[in-house]
């Protein structure tokens, strides 16, 4: 339930006020998916050792502190640490305040909560010096983050998550190519699936970070709106020989609408599209992710989940934007980084997009991979050939017009 007056939110088993500061309430399903992955966490957790274990959460931007309310109150077993982080110090008598209900009696858990007021990189270095590892880090950025990753990674406990958003809009999807190239250390250019096209450019920052460790990631979660691009890595012990293939360039012909990908480890020279004439000059962006953006499986497990929510929440524990999103991105692992919008196969063949899911059936007879993206709406992905997507698009709109 989500409820807001003069003096109080309300949402999942949250209330609390929320002060001056910049607080979105469209920002839910964020919320609580975060909420979910961690449940999942320490359900696998009390699977593996038979009964519930504390957990260390840090919330390291935490506002007015909902995230992390809702942490403890719907997700954190007894005895668990909650380090709760603003680098605002006016915010401090407002995070203790809503905050307090975690150490109180009854029915909600005891969780030991340690509220800071440190800039991220402060709060990072402090906990890289005194060796604190944490299951799940909450880093809600401004801008870009991607200064503050590599510490971020050598506070998560390997097996433990990072879930980091970004609202850097330009940089990543091309419209900052310098910005691009200061923030993410890689090129970005003009893609028709734009926000895959972050996400992407965004864990290849992540990923190149936790290898410089010694580690390995996998992707768990990756969604935007359009403001904010959101992703939840789980942190592995060493960086595993598949993932290495997993960090590559995607390249995307302004003429032709074709695209290629191809991973770092196997670069070589790229194949002529289907433009007529002089050949025009491909569109190159990275390094950047081109693995699956979820791990459905773990995505299945927080769509049940959530028809289990804990006493603590009143009403719903996934709010219906919320449900709409892991749907969509449950049926599509993302895995395949060539993504087209059907207008911009109808702006290629002269007439009316195709219909979405005859095109994903219609490929995968003909013995390609097809999915609809759960990333961008009316968005089909394929390792088909260019010239057989727009073929196969082409029969079935002149069939729909019939």
């Amino acid at each position: 339930m989500t409820t807001a007056a003069a003096d109080h939110y309300c949402e999942g088993a949250a209330r609390l006020r929320l002060g001056s500061g910049f607080f979105r309430a469209e920002s839910r399903p964020a919320r609580d998916l975060g909420v979910l992955l961690l449940a999942d966490l320490v359900a696998a957790r009390q699977a593996a050792a038979g009964a519930a274990e504390p957990v260390a959460v840090l919330d390291a931007m935490a506002g007015c502190g909902i995230r992390a309310l809702r942490f403890g109150l719907e997700a954190m077993p007894a005895g668990s640490v909650l380090w709760v982080n603003d680098a605002d110090p006016d915010r401090l008598p407002l995070l203790e305040a809503n905050l307090a209900p975690l150490a109180a009696s009854g029915p909600a858990p005891q969780i030991t909560t340690q509220i800071t007021a440190q800039t991220a990189q402060q709060l990072l270095a402090a906990a890289l010096v005194q060796r604190r590892r944490f299951d799940l880090i909450d880093l809600d950025a401004f801008g870009c983050p991607s200064d503050l990753v590599p510490l971020a990674l050598e506070a998560v406990r390997v097996g433990g998550l990072l879930y980091v958003a970004s609202t850097d809009g330009r940089s990543p999807t091309g419209h900052d190519r310098r910005g691009a190239l200061r923030q993410l250390g890689a090129a970005a250019r003009a893609h028709p699936a734009s926000w895959e096209l972050a996400l992407r450019l965004q864990l290849g920052v992540i990923a190149r970070a936790a290898w410089a460790q010694g580690r390995g990631i996998q992707a768990v979660l990756s969604f935007s709106e359009g403001r904010t691009f959101r992703t939840a890595v789980r942190l592995q012990a060493r960086p595993a020989a598949p993932g290495l293939q997993q960090l590559g360039l995607l390249a995307h012909c302004h003429g032709c609408g074709d695209q290629q990908v191809q991973p770092l480890l196997q670069l070589r020279r790229w194949s002529r599209c289907r433009c007529p004439g002089e050949e025009p000059p491909l569109a190159i962006s990275g390094p950047l992710w081109i693995g699956p953006l979820q791990d459905p499986d773990v995505l299945a497990r927080l769509l049940q989940r959530a028809e289990q929510p804990p006493e603590s929440v009143a009403g719903p524990w996934l709010g219906h934007p919320g449900r709409r999103l892991l749907q969509r991105l449950v049926t599509d692992a993302a895995d395949l980084p060539r993504c087209w919008p059907t207008s911009a196969i109808a702006r290629c063949l002269g007439g009316g997009p195709p219909p979405l899911m005859a095109l994903v059936q219609a490929l995968r007879q003909r013995g390609y991979r097809a999915a609809a993206s759960g990333v961008m709406p009316s968005q089909v992905r394929s390792d088909a050939p260019w010239s057989l997507i727009l073929e196969v698009a082409s029969g079935l709109a002149q069939a729909q017009d019939c």
